[in-house]
């Protein structure tokens, strides 16, 4: 088996121990919805092997251990088959078996922001772009609530989703060296946070005390897919306090 598809979604291999399902090409809360559904039924109904599973935008990579897939189902499933082909036959009963509903398991957390100054060189340029005041562009991006389509390019780094198209704004053209810590950013329909000091090039609007990446706790990553984010505005004098209180 190379490639099949159950229930509209695309299976493939994705190396020689994952496999890839693609679930649509555009990036939507029905298809997150659907994603989630299929890790909440995963959860459900974990197989010998799984080692872990990355959901994305649009698709949900399975990564598995061949030998104890192999081992495992084997003998029930059909000797012949390959690895991928087992995880393939799981995973399409899985897929075949979804429940209407899953259980929200999501969560609602509020990401205290100070905007502009040293923390948000990119404020004044996103304002100027979209001919609004910075109060303006503060106020569009702290009203929605975000969904966390995925966690990626950096520990804990969240891709949200809902950013309004008044303050949509191109990526730098050269990426900075080093972004801080904290830092909140835009790039095109897209906001997020750094988790940790790395190279970026979003537009760099504020910055928040909350730690999105812990590697002393279980799990190190703040938010997972699935969750909502709500930006709150706060002062510089609240940042200082909140980062000291954050650290202790």
């Amino acid at each position: 088996m190379i490639t099949k598809q159950v229930n509209n979604v695309i299976l493939s291999p994705f190396g020689d121990s994952a496999l890839l399902l693609k679930f649509s090409d555009k990036i939507s809360p029905e298809t997150h919805h659907q994603i989630q559904q299929v890790t909440e039924a995963i959860d459900r109904n974990v197989f010998t092997g799984l080692i872990e599973y990355i959901p994305a935008f649009t698709s949900l990579t399975i990564i598995y251990n061949p030998l104890k897939v192999k081992n495992a189902y084997g003998s029930l499933l059909g000797a012949t088959l390959t690895p991928f082909e087992l995880v393939g036959h799981l995973v399409t009963d899985i897929l075949t078996k979804l429940e209407a509903e899953v259980e929200d398991t999501s969560r609602t957390v509020e990401v205290p922001v100070c905007y502009g100054g040293e923390f948000g060189p990119d404020l004044e340029y996103v304002a100027k772009f979209h001919q609004l005041t910075i109060d303006e562009v503060i106020a569009i991006h702290s009203e929605p609530e975000y969904l966390v389509h995925m966690i990626g390019f950096a520990p804990g780094f969240p891709y949200l989703g809902g950013l309004s198209e008044r303050i949509a704004t191109p990526r730098l053209e050269a990426p900075r060296l080093i972004i801080p810590a904290g830092s909140v950013g835009i790039a095109g329909m897209q906001t997020g946070v750094y988790p940790i000091a790395t190279p970026g090039g979003w537009q760099l609007i504020g910055r928040t005390p909350t730690q999105f990446f812990r590697p002393k706790e279980h799990p190190p990553s703040l938010l997972k897919a699935g969750d909502k984010v709500k930006f709150r505005p706060i002062s510089l004098a609240e940042y200082h306090s909140q980062l000291e209180v954050n650290t202790l």
